[in-house]
Parts: structure tokens; C-alpha cells; sequence
């Protein structure tokens, strides 16, 4: 390929999506698979593209983009955030409806550590009577 318009990251847990910009039709492809083989899940798929439709840029950028890190939730909310960031760098002017629809906001929460003497983070163990 040639040399991508725009990079941008996004991060959400443990998350990382590095997001290229492409001029062309709108086709998304995600560590080499398109975006129907890599969230087969209507629901993360649209708030993946929720991005691209609040700017009303679909099918005019190639998408391509490395995930790696967490799970699929986080993975998609970090390339939402990548898409979003992107497209600002394009264009500045979508920078007030995207914020608008909070697609800019970085999610800090994080799994929180454990504590030693607890079960998990907060959980501590059972107590017996006797």
C-alpha cells in the first residue's frame, strides 16, 4: 500500500489499536482479516464504525489497523478511539461533533491489582467461626 494519510492510537484496558488512514472505499481490515471476521458481533461492529457515521465518512477511507492487548470489548473500544482521533487529523472541524458524541474520551478504567492478604483486589477471604 501506499503511504497512509493519517496514524492514529487508541488504548482501552490492556488495548492497543493502531489505525491507518487510507483514501478509498471504506473497506476495514483489522491484524490482516476484515472487520466481519474480526468481530463477527453486529453490536461491536457498530460501535466500531458509530465513529465514521457521527462524521458521515463512511466508504470514503480504507481502514487498516493492528490490534493487539485484552479482549475484544477492549479492543474495539480502542480502535473507536483510534477512528475517532484519526479522522480529526484529517479533518478538524469533526472535532466538535465527535467530542459531542464522546467518542473522544479515553476509558482509564483498568483491572484493578490485588492486595496481598486478599483473594482478588478487594475480595478478601472467608471467614469460619470455627
Amino acid at each position: 500500500m501506499n503511504k497512509p494519510l493519517v496514524q492514529a492510537t487508541g488504548r482501552r484496558k490492556e488495548s492497543v489499536a493502531q489505525v491507518r488512514f487510507y483514501n478509498g472505499s471504506g473497506v476495514m481490515t483489522l491484524n490482516d482479516r476484515p472487520l466481519e471476521n474480526y468481530f463477527p458481533t453486529l453490536a461491536r461492529r457498530m460501535r466500531v464504525l458509530e465513529p465514521l457515521r457521527v462524521a458521515n465518512v463512511e466508504g470514503r477511507y480504507d481502514i487498516v489497523a493492528r490490534l493487539h492487548g485484552g479482549g475484544t470489548n477492549g479492543q474495539a473500544d480502542a480502535l473507536r478511539l483510534g477512528i475517532a482521533r484519526g479522522l480529526i487529523e484529517i479533518d478538524p472541524d469533526l472535532r466538535m461533533s465527535l467530542k459531542k458524541a464522546g467518542m473522544l474520551t479515553r476509558d482509564a478504567r483498568v483491572v484493578e491489582r490485588k492486595k496481598y492478604g486478599l483473594r482478588k483486589a478487594r475480595r478478601a477471604p472467608q471467614y469460619t467461626k470455627r
